[in-house]
């Protein structure tokens, strides 16, 4: 295997003091290659460009190399990102390339943040991160060190990447260092988050890639950096902070259907007894989006023996709000004496969350097909979206602009986008509306709120 002999400096592995240490990353000594420059790698990337060293991206889009090169950014919706990428790109800190094999020859700090989905078996799906660690491993060198940012079962550090780097590598697993280092960010506040919103969490497969992981993001947050036992411990972090909110989210929605049995208005209940301080329950809705919650139980589930039955039955709800929606969507119907085959139903919102334009996991998918089922024909609007995104859910997409000659039968919000701010509700007639979110005022029309029931 062929060595580059023109690294910089290595980091891990070297009779270095924690003040000498810090000295040679606050000296912009790094080679970095980060691995994978979708909504969060590019933000990552930029940031170790402008804080730490030399950067180069790496990713398998061309387009995506290219636009960067120009130092464009690719990425809409993330306040300072566009800047940040010109003028790192600019002053030559930032690059991209798709050659993964020549970047890890020459970088001495490799960044792994490449999607981890889960297969259609719900089973985490590692195939984009073991291509990335083989081409790591091409390029791997005495003294380097592997961050992993990405989401993975509890042990995949240990487990996979170390025994991988080794076998690949020709090193043995003394020679470089490793750690989980978690991104803890949200679309839309990418730079805000990974600069210092949060304490910045590492952990080391040993002691001394700890220690350079903790040098190395003490220059990128101005938060914290708070080191765990083990990589094994920050893997299992990340998971946490998801299994929490769909744990509690989970509640939320199963006390929300039970606002019509009981007769009361779940969510002022909820608000109410949030003001104890040991309380805090979550909003319900009609489901529960995105790459990180609806997935994180699976990368737990599937690596243990122990029965979970919370985080099974967690999931097992909010996979139900969809189809719970649906049912209100056709007893309200029934209740003004309109079947729901043959009814046309309006969406508002496809994306999972309002003003990112992500819809990995919405609950938009299963809304639409469950109504298509029951029989409705289904229309949908966002503005973030194109026609053909929309159309792949199966709903007829409409234009904002269309909405007004439309008439529905109903209308479900699903994402309360800003733009829904200005729907001309009045230009609707004999519609009943759900509220997903409980974001309406009074619309003039016979409104049922998840979680609340009928106003």
């Amino acid at each position: 295997m062929t060595r580059s002999t023109t690294k910089a400096e290595p980091l891990y592995g070297i009779d270095r003091s924690d003040d000498e240490l810090r000295a040679l990353v606050d000296g912009r000594s790094a080679a970095v290659a980060v691995y994978g420059l979708g909504k969060m790698g590019l933000p990552l990337a930029a940031a170790y460009a402008d804080r730490v060293g030399d950067v180069v991206g790496v990713d398998v889009d061309e387009s995506v190399v290219a636009s960067i090169n120009r130092g464009d950014c690719h990425i809409d919706g993330e306040p300072g990102l566009p800047e940040l990428v010109a003028e790192t790109t600019e002053n030559g800190a930032l690059r991209a390339t798709t050659d993964a094999r020549a970047t890890a020859a020459e970088a001495t700090v490799h960044v792994v943040i490449v999607p981890t989905p889960i297969t259609e078996a719900k089973e985490p799906d590692l195939s984009i991160f073991d291509t990335v660690v083989e081409s790591i491993a091409h390029g791997l060198s005495p003294g380097d060190v592997v961050f992993v940012e990405c989401t993975v079962p509890p042990g995949t550090c240990r487990d996979r990447l170390v025994p991988a780097l080794v076998d690949r590598s020709g090193l043995s697993a003394d020679e470089f260092g490793a750690a989980f280092c978690p991104e803890r960010t949200s679309s839309g506040r990418a730079l805000e988050d990974i600069t210092g919103a949060y304490p910045k969490i590492v952990g080391g497969v040993d002691d001394e890639s700890a220690r350079v992981a903790e040098a190395v993001y003490g220059r990128i947050t101005d938060n914290d950096v708070i080191r765990v036992s083990d990589a094994t411990t920050a893997e299992a972090v990340k998971l946490f902070e998801g299994l929490y909110r769909d744990v509690n989210i989970a509640l939320a929605n199963e006390l929300g259907t039970l606002a019509d049995d009981l007769g009361i208005d779940v969510r002022e209940a909820a608000d109410a007894a949030n003001t104890q301080p040991f309380c805090h329950i979550h909003s319900p809705g009609p489901g529960v989006g995105g790459h990180c919650i609806p997935w994180y139980p699976y990368f737990v589930m599937s690596r243990v023996d122990t029965p979970t039955p919370l985080l099974q039955t967690a999931r097992e709800v909010n996979d139900s709000m969809p189809a719970f929606t649906a049912g209100i969507v056709e007893r309200e119907l029934a209740e003004r004496g309109k079947p729901i085959d043959g009814s046309r139903v309006l969406v508002l919102g496809v994306t999972y969350r309002p003003g990112i334009k992500e819809t990995r996991a919405t609950p938009a998918g299963p809304l639409i097909a469950d109504l298509k089922r029951r029989g409705a024909d289904t229309f949908a609007t966002d503005p973030l979206l194109d026609d053909e995104t929309i159309s792949s859910f199966g709903a007829e997409p409409l234009a904002l602009s269309e909405l007004a000659h439309s008439d529905p039968d109903a209308v479900v919000v699903v994402t309360p986008h800003e733009a829904f701010d200005d729907v001309e509700w009045d230009g609707f007639e004999d519609v009943v509306v759900i509220d997903g979110r409980d974001t309406l005022d009074d619309v003039g029309h016979p409104t049922y709120t998840i979680g609340s029931g009928r106003n």
